[in-house]
């Protein structure tokens, strides 16, 4: 330890000491406890002790005087624990019997702060560090600490609960870990003794009728099998299995979703390679009696398994697509397609047990759809997949919710009545159908989607929420839609639903919520994207009024609007798709799309649109736009002198990744430091000339400025942009060192005043001689390295810590204290 802080150590634990005392925050007291966990990790926690008496005294302190602090009393406990970590200085404290004051049946637990939750778990806390060795472990049977481990598992606050049994799975495992003897995990087929204790604890616990006994036991048998995978768990799991397939013949089952867990858990240890019968037999009973919630979770968690016995997965995979079923039999006009249940027989779940409550619908349907929706895209899914009947089924869901569906029977109006309207349901349903577009499907199912999307989008029931999702799904199903090979067009199905389409879509971008309009303005340009270029989409979007309304929402009174309006506006124009001015008086006659967006860009009150402009306009320069093309240079001259004096951070951001692009077109990609140098090709614009060009455009003194802004996240992109730079120009044949450049000693003048301080008084108009000279001259590669560093990279001074502390209750003068 620092000999100042040993100086600073007395001082510190008498003020801890004294109630009187106005303490250090929380905060500090967590700095100080990670010093001396540090502390202790690097040094012999004994010679610590025996180096700063001072500690000691705090401790027994903590039992002489029972009005100390409820904080500063959690502090000593989980302290004495770091220190009782190393078994020598455990043997240490224990001698003058300060641990067994501290953490035994006569300690905290008899006191009045034991009322306070913050001193419980600083207990258990202190407990977890001070159980890492075997002298540990007879001190925790012998000192009655785990009989009030036991009590706190059921404590009212969660977190003491919590740290409760993770404290026992924690013991249980260091137990067993002493014990162990060859493979068996077992001295002679006996337990240790604090593992008997454990283990007794969980028997009872499993065997009682109080629901939450046997919550708190499985959650510990969950969390043992999840984080121990020594043999001796096989054991453990042959000894309580029948115990656990015994709460599955309970009516009802208690603790069933805690159940579930320890079944996957267990399902899910290595270690468990000979006891897998009896488990599989265990996962089969409870996905026979739990209810349908509870099954889809451990079905689920079965089939994800790859080394799940085959008639398991049929009965798992019934399991989930039971409510399907139901959904699908109680509306249907015809049986359902062969196969279509294989292994769901013996299922309790009917029509009427999910109609028993809307609220019980509307959560099986939405949980087995997100289920089938995780499990569709991995390998390990059932084969062969169900494609048709769950396609079927989910456009089953989506009618009965938007009351489309028809139906004779009882169940199928009653699934009608309870779905209206459902937006829960809805948005799960349409999740489902766009997963399932990824697999190959009939024509005749393609056609049933595509009406059933377009119901959704033109009605208006159809919520904001539900109403992108339906754009989402619809994007996903335009771009797996079987195309004629070496063909990309869109198939006729799909075109003929988008000319149907566009009328939707006008009538949407003038829809009074700005979600809706928002929404529509994403899908547009998605659709742009992927189609711009084909000539059937090109002739229905230009015949409709889409490319117009999507004009004149530039100037929406909603930001988001705004900046999805011209993303979607700079890719149609991108694709040659904007709409032609009405008049020659029109904004766009006058000043055209380019001119529209820059007044955005250096008017605009909120940033989404700014950021959206910049980002249409790198798009235009990587493309070669044609209104960018025309004059490169004033274009760039213009943007990043309206971005330079931009507020926003992430618009800076962009300005710099506009000028990297345009770098990157004048010198050439950045070079790969993994690959063999070759020569390099000559540039399509000279270096010399690429410099005069920058100094003109006033680039360099954009991205030196960008250096020294206060959002790391801009000058950590101006540094990319000048080693770029920097890199190009040193690799350029020809050019003298920086010292050696005509004219550098302005350079030298403009670097030697940067460095002074003068930043803001950086000269625009730099010469490439002097522009050179600055930029070899900056240490770059260290800036970019300090940069990348977290905002906390520097430890703060233990010292510093213990000055404030001691200056907040008076001990130090106010000079000696050196706040942070």
């Amino acid at each position: 330890m620092d000999p100042e802080c040993s100086r600073l150590l007395p001082a510190l634990c008498a003020a801890l000491a004294d109630p009187r005392q106005p303490l250090a925050d929380d905060t500090c007291l967590e700095k100080l406890l990670d010093w001396f966990k540090t502390v202790t990790e690097a040094e012999s926690s004994l010679l610590l002790l025996q180096e700063n008496p001072a500690l000691v005294e705090l401790l027994s302190h903590v039992l002489k005087s029972q009005d100390m602090s409820s904080r500063v009393l959690s502090f000593s406990l989980r302290l004495a624990g770091t220190f009782a970590a190393q078994e020598d200085c455990f043997l240490y404290l224990q001698q003058g019997e300060l641990l067994l004051g501290l953490f035994g049946e006569g300690g905290p637990q008899c006191w009045a702060a034991w009322s306070v939750p913050t001193v419980r778990s600083g207990w258990i806390q202190g407990l977890r560090s001070l159980a890492q060795h075997p002298c540990a472990l007879h001190f925790l049977a012998d000192s009655g600490a785990v009989d009030t481990i036991f009590s706190l598992q059921g404590d009212p606050s969660l977190f003491v609960a919590s740290a409760a049994s993770q404290l026992l799975v924690h013991t249980l495992a260091l137990s067993m870990q002493a014990g162990a003897t060859g493979c068996s995990g077992l001295w002679d087929g006996v337990w240790p003794a604090c593992a008997q204790k454990i283990m007794g604890h969980l028997e009872e616990s499993l065997q009682s009728t109080a629901a939450p006994q046997v919550t708190q036991a499985l959650n510990v048998l969950t969390s043992t099998f999840g984080r121990c995978h020594s043999p001796w768990t096989e054991t453990l799991w042959g000894q309580l299995c029948p115990l656990v397939a015994r709460l599955l013949e309970r009516t009802p089952i208690p603790a069933a979703h805690s159940l579930v867990d320890l079944l996957l858990s267990v399902a899910r240890s290595p270690a468990l390679s000979s006891s897998h019968g009896r488990l599989w037999e265990a996962v089969a009973q409870a996905l026979r009696c739990l209810s349908p919630m509870q099954a889809g979770s451990l079905a689920l968690g079965m089939l994800k398994l790859p080394h799940c016995p085959q008639a398991l997965r049929v009965q798992a995979f019934g399991v989930l697509l039971q409510p399907l079923a139901c959904v699908v039999k109680a509306t249907a006009q015809a049986p359902g397609p062969p196969g279509w249940l294989d292994g769901a027989e013996g299922s309790s779940l009917t029509v009427d047990t999910l109609l028993s409550s809307k609220s019980a619908c509307v959560g099986i349907l939405c949980q087995t759809l997100a289920q089938l929706e995780e499990l569709q895209p991995l390998p390990q899914r059932p084969a062969p997949w169900p494609q048709e009947p769950l396609l079927g089924a989910a456009v089953t869901i989506l009618r009965l919710c938007h009351g489309s569906a028809t139906s004779s029977s009882s169940g199928g109006g009653r699934l009608c009545a309870t779905l209206a309207g459902c937006v829960r349901v809805q948005r799960a349903a349409l999740d489902f159908l766009g997963t399932l577009s990824q697999e190959t499907r009939s024509q005749e199912l393609e056609k049933e989607v595509f009406a059933v999307l377009s119901e959704y989008l033109g009605s208006p029931d159809s919520s904001p929420t539900v109403l992108k999702k339906a754009f989402q799904t619809t994007l996903r199903w335009l771009l797996s839609s079987p195309r004629t090979p070496g063909c990309p067009d869109l198939g006729p199905q799909p075109l003929l639903f988008l000319r149907e389409l566009f009328p939707v879509l006008q009538k949407r971008l003038c829809s009074p919520s700005w979600e809706v309009r928002d929404s529509v303005l994403e899908f547009l340009t998605q659709l742009s994207r992927h189609w711009g270029g084909q000539a059937d989409f090109r002739r229905a979007l230009l015949a409709s009024e889409v490319p117009t309304l999507t004009q004149q929402l530039l100037q929406d009174p909603e930001s988001y609007v705004r900046a999805s309006a011209v993303a979607a506006a700079g890719q149609l124009s991108s694709r040659g798709l904007q709409a032609a001015p009405d008049s020659p008086e029109h904004p766009q006659a006058q000043q055209g799309l380019l001119g529209e967006l820059l007044c955005i860009l250096s008017t605009d009150s909120e940033g989404f649109p700014r950021r959206a402009v910049v980002q249409v306009f790198t798009e235009w320069l990587r493309d070669g736009h044609a209104d960018v093309a025309r004059d490169t240079e004033w274009f760039i001259a213009t943007v990043l002198q309206v971005v330079s004096q931009d507020l926003d951070w992430e618009v800076r951001v962009q300005g710099l990744e506009l000028a990297q692009v345009f770098l990157v077109q004048r010198l050439g990609q950045p070079r790969c430091p993994y690959m063999v140098a070759l020569p390099e090709a000559a540039s399509a614009t000279p270096i010399p000339e690429v410099l005069q060009s920058l100094c003109r455009l006033r680039l360099f003194d954009f991205a030196f400025r960008a250096l020294l802004d206060c959002d790391r996240p801009v000058a950590q992109k101006a540094c990319e942009l000048l080693l770029f730079l920097k890199d190009k120009t040193a690799m350029c044949g020809g050019l003298q060192e920086a010292g050696d450049i005509p004219g550098s000693a302005s350079g030298q003048v403009t670097l030697q005043r940067w460095r002074a301080g003068e930043q803001g008084q950086l000269p625009g108009d730099l010469q490439p001689e002097a522009m050179l000279a600055l930029l070899r001259s900056t240490d770059l590669e260290g800036l970019q390295a300090r940069l990348a560093q977290s905002s906390d990279h520097m430890e703060k001074s233990p010292q510093s810590l213990l000055q404030d502390m001691l200056a907040t209750v008076g001990v130090l003068g106010e000079n000696e204290a050196d706040c942070y």
